[in-house]
């Protein structure tokens, strides 16, 4: 009982310093620098925690790479695309913790089976043994009333 105990706290603890934000602003949008040499079409993902109302070109791309675009924002803006986000990072959590618990339920299930399979197959083979000393005795009476 203490084991589980210790292995949920210890789960918990470490889930709970790695918790992310629920809402997110989420923009793809041209590399800057496909934007000054056209040849380059690479795409870059910016995220930024932003209210809706913010989650624009300007709100957050801008915010970060406005000093490499130095007046090409009119050119660059329309080729990002925002999304505003939102998730609910508890019911992920409850949901890997259940899947983890199933998972270890059935090793569990498993290794029992696997302690107990020993047992099962010396029954079998002790059956085995006792229906093959008869089938032997059956075959030779078959075969003394053939000779018959």
């Amino acid at each position: 009982m203490d084991l589980k105990i210790l292995v949920f706290l210890l789960t918990f603890s470490a889930a709970q310093g790695q918790f992310y934000e629920d809402k997110r602003c989420r923009c793809i949008c041209p590399s800057p620098a496909a934007l000054l040499n056209s040849s380059l079409s690479d795409r870059k993902v910016y995220t930024s925690n932003v209210p809706p109302n913010k989650c624009n070109c300007e709100g957050v791309i801008l915010q970060i790479v406005g000093d490499e675009l130095k007046g090409h924002e009119q050119e660059f803006c329309p080729r990002c695309e925002c999304k505003y986000e939102t998730r609910n990072t508890t019911i992920i959590m409850v949901v890997v913790i259940m899947m983890l618990w199933v998972l270890t339920m059935l090793s569990g299930y498993m290794g029992f089976l696997m302690c107990l399979d020993p047992l099962i197959n010396k029954r079998k083979v002790k059956f085995h043994q006792e229906a093959g000393t008869g089938t032997e005795e059956a075959r030779t009476l078959l075969l003394q009333d053939a000779d018959d």
